[in-house]
């Protein structure tokens, strides 16, 4: 068994959705120890989105491998303790409560850091710790909004969301980062220190060209659908058999290939309406039909061939079906079977191979599966677990 990089760290997380839990599995990935608490009746309300994965919940199943689920009412002093004395021996503690909840309890960094020096604290949540929006309810599409997402994402007629949970996803990415940065710097200076995420600054960053294509009120990108706002051709088009081929050109020597060898017309690269990407992109409306005109006599295998041979950049639209079996993820044996409580079931490795350890891939856990044996860990009875169950406190 390889060493792991976050072998022998303690990571406590009052996590629910999908930004903390997705942070604190990238931990879990690499070793570190996750200790999810969850609260006695349901637990992290992701295990009810849906039962798609065998009765289990899609978002669930994503985000929460390789943790252990430890059920506590944080409301009740006797398993507030618990968590404290966890706390005690804990190297990181990460929260995206409701806003505020975790100081009322006890839990805010200036408290924790005077008993737990070396504690690493953070605190994920919608707008941040503070300012004029720190209170405001925040979930994935609101913050896509608030970043502007939506403004640039769909078509003219549509704004459309991320067909996934993207703001989520960049906080809890950041989270991950800033936690492994903070790793390090307690292993220079002796101490913790907080980490403040949100996910309005998270997928802020993410929206960088956007807002700086429109700088000092220039015209920010269209909504262009799959195609991309300001380089044509980049994006979707229809071969003659119904499949779907996004192309991507990015200069002008490509340009010249994609019109000799794809298009098989010498005399389209000199075409005045075509001749740079800004008049491509000004005039793709009548591009956009030459091209289709020309792939409408060719299967989606052949406009592939030639894009491959021209060479120009492609990529055939998978679905989630195609996802699942795409050919480069199962020659590169991406695929690992990790347990849960509906029985095995197919995950995807970590992104990234490192050739000094392997990634743990262990079960996810049904709600409250090692209550007991942490309880037991700490100290407890069995007679002082059965009081904890009795009043619902675990």
């Amino acid at each position: 068994m390889s060493i792991k990089p976050l072998d022998g760290i303690t990571v406590i997380s009052l996590e629910h959705a999908i930004a903390a839990p997705f942070c604190t599995r990238q931990l879990a990935d690499l070793g570190a120890r996750v200790i999810k608490v969850e609260r006695p009746e349901g637990g992290d309300f992701a295990r009810a989105y849906d039962t798609r994965v065998k009765g289990e919940a899609s978002h669930f199943v994503w985000t929460n491998r390789s943790k252990e689920s430890l059920t506590l009412d944080l409301k009740d002093p006797d398993a507030l303790g618990v968590l404290k004395t966890l706390l005690a021996d804990a190297d990181v503690l990460v929260q995206n409560l409701a806003p505020g909840a975790s100081a009322r309890m006890g839990l805010s960094f200036e408290a924790l850091h005077a008993a737990f020096p070396k504690l690493i604290v953070c605190d994920i949540s919608g707008y941040g710790a503070d300012g004029p929006y720190r209170d405001k309810k925040a979930y994935d599409l609101l913050i896509q909004s608030e970043a502007g997402f939506l403004s640039v994402t769909g078509t003219p007629e549509t704004p459309s969301k991320s067909g996934n949970s993207i703001a989520d996803i960049a906080a809890g990415m950041y989270a991950y980062t800033n936690i492994l940065s903070a790793l390090i710097l307690r292993g220079r200076t002796g101490e913790g220190s907080h980490i403040d995420v949100s996910m309005l600054e998270a997928l802020g960053e993410w929206m960088g060209f956007p807002m700086y294509y429109a700088f000092e009120g220039q015209t920010p990108p269209a909504r262009s659908g799959a195609s991309h706002a300001a380089i044509y051709p980049y994006g979707p088009f229809q071969a003659g058999d119904g499949g779907a081929i996004v192309l991507g050109l990015q200069n002008e020597r490509e340009w010249k290939l994609f019109c000799e060898r794809v298009m098989q017309d010498t005399a389209l690269a000199t075409d005045p309406r075509f001749s740079s990407n800004a008049k491509r992109h000004e005039n793709r409306i009548e591009l956009k039909a030459i091209i289709d005109a020309c792939f409408a006599e060719l299967t989606t295998t052949q406009v592939c061939e030639r894009l491959d041979q021209a060479p120009i950049a492609n990529a055939r639209m998978n679905d989630m079906e195609g996802l699942w079996a795409h050919p480069q993820l199962a020659a590169r044996e991406r695929w690992q079977t990790v347990g849960s409580p509906a029985g095995d079931i197919p995950a995807l490795l970590p992104p990234g191979k490192n050739s000094a350890f392997t990634y743990r891939m262990d079960p996810i856990p049904r709600l409250g599966e090692h209550t007991e044996a942490i309880l037991k860990s700490l100290g407890h009875s069995a007679e002082a677990i059965a009081t904890l169950r009795a009043k619902k406190a675990i």
